[in-house]
């Protein structure tokens, strides 16, 4: 087991998303690190498929959780997303439909559901 505390965010690669989402896992659910699974809108790859690269993510998702302790995992999406270019209402969708889809696992984690908005800051869509 990896030394310190950790989350995990499951977040698009664009990096105006990166800082935000760790930043609200670090102060929120009080860990030290944040393990970064990044795909290109990920919100709508677990959402929508393809089903190779939802599990690409649960396979890093289970390194966090067994290897690093992780018990919050959080799935975002952003504004001006171009992996995903759908509209906010679409994004949050997705997000609630990833939230299941990991929840589906049956991993011992808290999952959270959040928006990056246009000026970089957390909206949560949803909790569980």
């Amino acid at each position: 087991m990896a030394t310190g505390t950790f989350g995990t965010a499951i977040n698009c690669m664009d990096g105006r998303a990166q800082t935000p989402v760790a930043d609200w896992i670090k102060i929120q659910h009080n860990v030290q690190y944040v393990d970064a699974i990044t795909e290109a809108g990920a919100d709508g790859i677990l959402a929508r498929g393809p089903s190779a690269t939802v599990e690409s993510i649960r396979q890093r998702v289970l390194i966090s959780v067994n290897n690093h302790g992780s018990r919050i995992i959080a799935v975002a999406g952003h504004h001006d997303c171009a992996g995903n270019p759908v509209s906010k209402e679409e994004h949050f969708a997705h997000i609630k439909s990833a939230m299941h889809v990991i929840a589906g696992w049956g991993l011992p984690v808290r999952i959270a559901g959040l928006w990056v908005n246009d000026l970089g800051y957390i909206e949560v869509v949803a909790t569980m």
